[in-house]
């Protein structure tokens, strides 16, 4: 009798997940974080940078079914990392933009409970790049001019808890940031940790 209380209760659990696998989503949310942004110099050996904090915040959708789904977000962010020539010149500069990043994921797990992996591009719509200069004894610091938008990709987990959603994501950048210097191959990259709320 033992045994069949517990078969029919694996049945019944394997029954009420592939269903809500199968059963067609939608969710709609916000969210907030933190980002961690760097500016890789490829190729550079005269150029260092510092990871420096920023931050993100906007609304998400969640549409999925068959345990596939498809994330947009829209979100205000800024970000920001300070870059050191050889000279001893420091560039610190942040930006804030319009981030929309369209991503596919996959969702495990059942009863409000499970994790995820996404996958996908993101434009960013620079607003402003400011730059503040330090410059060592004798040198002259000099700015860089950076486009209006940035591409880039995102990857990363997920883990949900009944409406609450937590998410880390690497952001990798595609496109050089400078508008008119090819010796500067710079790329905006970040880590970025958030916590979103579903209506």
């Amino acid at each position: 009798m033992k045994k069949i209380a517990i078969l029919l209760t694996l049945t019944l659990g394997t029954t009420l997940y592939a269903s809500a696998q199968l059963i067609p989503s939608f969710q709609f949310g916000v969210k907030g974080g933190l980002n961690l942004a760097q500016i890789s110099t490829d190729g550079s050996t005269t150029f260092s940078s510092d990871n420096r904090a920023g931050y993100n915040v906007g609304v998400y959708a969640r549409i999925g079914a068959l345990g596939l789904n498809l994330q947009p977000e829209v979100y205000y962010a800024s970000k920001s990392s300070k870059v050191t020539d050889g000279a001893g010149n420091t560039n610190t500069v942040t930006f804030n933009s319009i981030d929309v990043p369209i991503l596919l994921g996959y969702k495990f797990g059942a009863f409000g409970i499970g994790g995820r992996l996404n996958f996908g591009p993101v434009v960013s719509f620079l607003l402003t790049k400011d730059q503040s200069f330090s410059s060592a004894l004798g040198s002259v610091a000099t700015g860089r001019n950076y486009r209006d938008q940035d591409y880039a990709l995102q990857f990363g987990a997920g883990l949900d808890i009944k409406k609450l959603s937590i998410d880390l994501r690497y952001e990798k950048g595609l496109n050089t940031l400078n508008s008119n210097d090819s010796n500067y191959q710079d790329k905006l990259n970040l880590f970025n940790l958030s916590l979103g709320i579903g209506f």
